[in-house]
């Protein structure tokens, strides 16, 4: 391979790789108002840390619906906030990577999710 060649790979290489490796953690927490584009009239359907599995609609009137409950939701800043009955509201950060959702909470990952568009199973 010629020097030029070889000097113009590793200047690449010295550039991509670390971008390549960086944790899943350096990615940017979602803004409010990219939450709200992703997540309101969709369904998300993951699972907490606990293992808690869940599927949820969020309406774009903020209420959510789940099988046999609902809730309601809410952006607070660039977080997304979820109250239940009478139980005061949780806010999480939100990662989004396409569908792929990860909830945050004091920075560190509190669950994931998969967006799936509207609400396919009728809540």
């Amino acid at each position: 391979m010629p020097r030029r060649r070889q000097t113009l790979l590793a200047a690449l290489l010295i550039a991509v790789l670390p971008a390549m490796t960086l944790p899943a953690m350096a990615q940017e927490a979602a803004t409010g108002d990219a939450i709200r584009a992703a997540i309101g009239g969709n369904t998300v359907q993951g699972a907490m840390s606990d293992a808690t599995a869940y599927t949820e609609f969020y309406a774009a009137d903020g209420m959510i619906k789940g099988q046999d409950y609902t809730g309601a939701w809410t952006i607070d800043g660039d977080s997304m906030c979820f109250a239940y009955g009478s139980d005061p509201a949780t806010c999480y950060g939100v990662r989004i990577a396409g569908d792929q959702v990860t909830w945050l909470s004091n920075g560190a990952e509190t669950g994931t999710g998969t967006i799936l568009p509207g609400n396919p199973n009728g809540f």
